[in-house]
C-alpha cells in the first residue's frame, strides 16, 4: 500500500547532536516545493526532546519564526510559544447565504467599499467610524461580546501588567492587516458565501511577544541549549506554563469572537444591498494557529498547530487560496497520522519582499481579473503568485480531507 506522506530522510546536526532521539518528519507535500530553510526548521522542531510520535507537515508549509507554517507539533509536557506564533487563534469564518449569483448587483464596487467602511481594517482611519484600523468608539454590540472576555483578561493582567494592550475593545471586531481578509464568494452552484480570516490582533500579539521572550529567559536560566531561539519552551507544571495556557486560551476565545462580530458587520452591508436572505446550510469557524488538547495514538497531547485545520472525521474545515485562486470548504477524514490535520492555506511561495521585487501592478491585474479587490502596489505582497497552486496544495492533501465546497471570490477585502 502506497503511504499518503513521505519522510524528511535528512537529519540537522541538531538531531544528530540529540543521539538519535529526534522523531521522524512526515510530509503531504509531494508535488509541493519546500524550500531548503523550512526542511531545516522541521528538523530543528522534531530534535526536541518533548515531540510527541512524529511531526506531521501540511502541502502549504514554509518558513517561519522558530518553526514552520503549515506544521502540526504534537508534545507532550512543553509548549513552545513561538510555533503558536504571535496571532494566537487566527482562523477563518465561512457562511453560506440562501442567495444566488443573479442576485448580486452588476457593480460590486459599493458593496466592497461599504464593507471598507463597517469593518476597521490595516491601519485605515475613517472619520467617525475607525482609527487606525480599530474602532474609534466601540458599537454596543462589541462591547457585550467584550465583556464576556473582560474578567479573564483583568485577572491575566493582575499578574502580568506587561500583556496589556491600550485598547483591547477598540481591536474587537476588525480585520488587522498582511494577509487578513474578508472575501465575497461563489460555490459550484453559484450559491453566495461570506469568508474572512483574522485572529486575535493586537491583545494576542502582545501576549505571544512575552511568552516567547518568557520562554528565551527560561532558557537562560537553566542553561538549556537549543537549536534555535525560537524553539524555547515553557514545561507544564511550572507556573509559567500555567499562566500562558490561561493568556493562550483567552486569545484564542478572543479570536474566535473577532471572526463572530466582523461577520455580524459583513452581514448588515449585505442587508442593505441585497434582498432578503439567511444563513444557508454551512457555517464554519475555526482557528489554524492555536494549541489544543486531543487524544492522539491513545495518549493525551498537546497539538500545536502552526498553520494547521483540525480535520477529524466529519469536522468541518475551509482552507482558503489567494486573492485570485480558488478556496475550499473541506470535510476531515481523521487521517491518524496527520494528527487529523490539514493545510490552512495555499502557503506563501516566496517573502513579501521578494513578491513586490517581482511582480507588477499589471501582473497583479491580470491575475485578479474579474474580483473587485484592490488593485494598488501596498497588495502586491499578496498577489496571487506569491502563494503556492493551491490546486497542487489541495491534491498533495486527498489522504486528509474531502471537498465539499468550491469557492471563487467576487469581492476581496484586504487589511
Amino acid at each position: 500500500m502506497t503511504r499518503d506522506f513521505e519522510f524528511l530522510a535528512e537529519r540537522s546536526e541538531a538531531a544528530k547532536a540529540a543521539g538519535g532521539n529526534a522523531r521522524p518528519v512526515k510530509m503531504w507535500t509531494r508535488g509541493v516545493p519546500v524550500e531548503d530553510q523550512a526542511k531545516q526548521q522541521l528538523l530543528n522542531t522534531a530534535s526536541m526532546p518533548f515531540i510527541f510520535k512524529h511531526l506531521a507537515v501540511m502541502p502549504d508549509v514554509h518558513y517561519g519564526i522558530g518553526s514552520t507554517v503549515g506544521s502540526v507539533i504534537p508534545t507532550k509536557g512543553a509548549i513552545i510559544p513561538a510555533a503558536v506564533g504571535v496571532d494566537i487563534g487566527c482562523g477563518m469564518m465561512a457562511w453560506q447565504l440562501t442567495l444566488s449569483a443573479k442576485d448580486l448587483p452588476d457593480s460590486l464596487a459599493a458593496i466592497r467599499t461599504d464593507i471598507e467602511r463597517a469593518v476597521p481594517h490595516g491601519f485605515v482611519t475613517t472619520q467617525g467610524r475607525a482609527l487606525k484600523g480599530g474602532w474609534e468608539t466601540a458599537p454596543a454590540a462589541v462591547s457585550t461580546r467584550w465583556r464576556k472576555l473582560e474578567g479573564r483578561y483583568n485577572a491575566i493582567l493582575e499578574k502580568h501588567p506587561r500583556i496589556a494592550h491600550k485598547r483591547p475593545v477598540h481591536q474587537l471586531g476588525s480585520l488587522g492587516t498582511g494577509n487578513h481578509f474578508i472575501e465575497l464568494c461563489l460555490d459550484e452552484s453559484d450559491a453566495v458565501w461570506v469568508m474572512l480570516h483574522s485572529g486575535s490582533r493586537g491583545p494576542g500579539n502582545q501576549i505571544g511577544q512575552y511568552f516567547i521572550e518568557l520562554a528565551r529567559q527560561d532558557m537562560r536560566t537553566h542553561f538549556i541549549n537549543l537549536p534555535d531561539r525560537d524553539l524555547a519552551y515553557l514545561a507544564e507544571g511550572t507556573e509559567h506554563f500555567d499562566d500562558y495556557w490561561e493568556a493562550l486560551t483567552w486569545a484564542q476565545e478572543y479570536a474566535w469572537e473577532n471572526r463572530q462580530a466582523m461577520m455580524d458587520s459583513v452581514l448588515r452591508v449585505l442587508r442593505d444591498h441585497l434582498p432578503p436572505f439567511k444563513i444557508g446550510e454551512q457555517a464554519v469557524n475555526c482557528h489554524h494557529n492555536y494549541v489544543a488538547r486531543e487524544t492522539h495514538f491513545g495518549e493525551d497531547v498537546l497539538i500545536t498547530r502552526k498553520g494547521a485545520v483540525r480535520a477529524a472525521e466529519g469536522v468541518m474545515g475551509i482552507i482558503p487560496g489567494s486573492m485570485g485562486a480558488r478556496s475550499f470548504i473541506v470535510r476531515g477524514k481523521g487521517n491518524v497520522e496527520s494528527f487529523c490535520s490539514c493545510s490552512h492555506g495555499a502557503g506563501r511561495a516566496m517573502s513579501r519582499t521578494q513578491a513586490k521585487k517581482q511582480f507588477t501592478l499589471e501582473d497583479h491585474a491580470r491575475d485578479t481579473a474579474g474580483i473587485e479587490c484592490r488593485k494598488d502596489a501596498d497588495v502586491i505582497d499578496e498577489t496571487p503568485k506569491a502563494y503556492k497552486d493551491i490546486d497542487a496544495v489541495m491534491a498533495a492533501q486527498a489522504a486528509l480531507v474531502d471537498i465539499v465546497h468550491t469557492l471563487r471570490q467576487v469581492v476581496c477585502v484586504k487589511g
